[in-house]
């Protein structure tokens, strides 16, 4: 089986899901997030703080091109389709699913996080704006779009799994 990648905001359920995902069909999980942290040995906020986002989205892009091609399901950081590199790639691949959840279910779920770099100047405008802009470019990358407001993880899980091409 081709590797599956979720890909969708913040605090749209990817980490979850995968986890869910790769459980259901026996198949190893992969975080982005979590394998950028093990290459650098610094958490994510400390990159962005003491090298910068570039540098972030550099390594973003490592890992995300040394994810297994096969029986995986990779879990992306939100921001990994602002490469054009990145979303060529992904465009390339079979099982890309963009885990849709509105704006205000995602702050919802963020409300208490304060792990995300992006989300630290607590601007909710600015949030908002980067979510607006991003809404395309996770549907240019992804073949599969699940709406997953209000839906609980074994129901998205299925609906993938019901959706994903063999």
């Amino acid at each position: 089986m081709e590797a599956i990648y979720l890909i969708g905001f913040m605090g749209s359920g990817k980490t979850t899901v995968s986890q869910e995902l790769a459980e259901k069909l026996e198949i190893d999980v992969y975080d982005t997030d979590r394998e950028i942290v093990k290459l650098a040995g610094k958490t994510i906020k400390q990159i962005f703080d003491i090298d910068g986002e570039e540098k972030f989205r550099n390594l973003e892009s490592e890992v995300l091109h040394s994810m297994p091609l096969g029986n995986a399901v990779v879990s992306t950081g939100g921001g990994i389709i602002g490469s054009e590199k990145n979303r060529l790639f992904l465009k390339e691949k079979m099982n890309v699913v963009f885990l849709n959840a509105d704006f205000s279910t995602i702050m919802e779920r963020l409300k208490d996080d304060d792990t995300r770099p992006l989300l630290s100047q607590d601007n909710l405008g600015a949030a908002e704006k980067l979510y607006h802009l991003r809404l395309p470019l996770y549907r240019e990358a992804a073949n599969i779009e699940v709406n997953v407001t209000g839906k609980s993880v074994s129901i998205i899980t299925d609906e993938i799994i019901r959706r994903m091409k063999k």
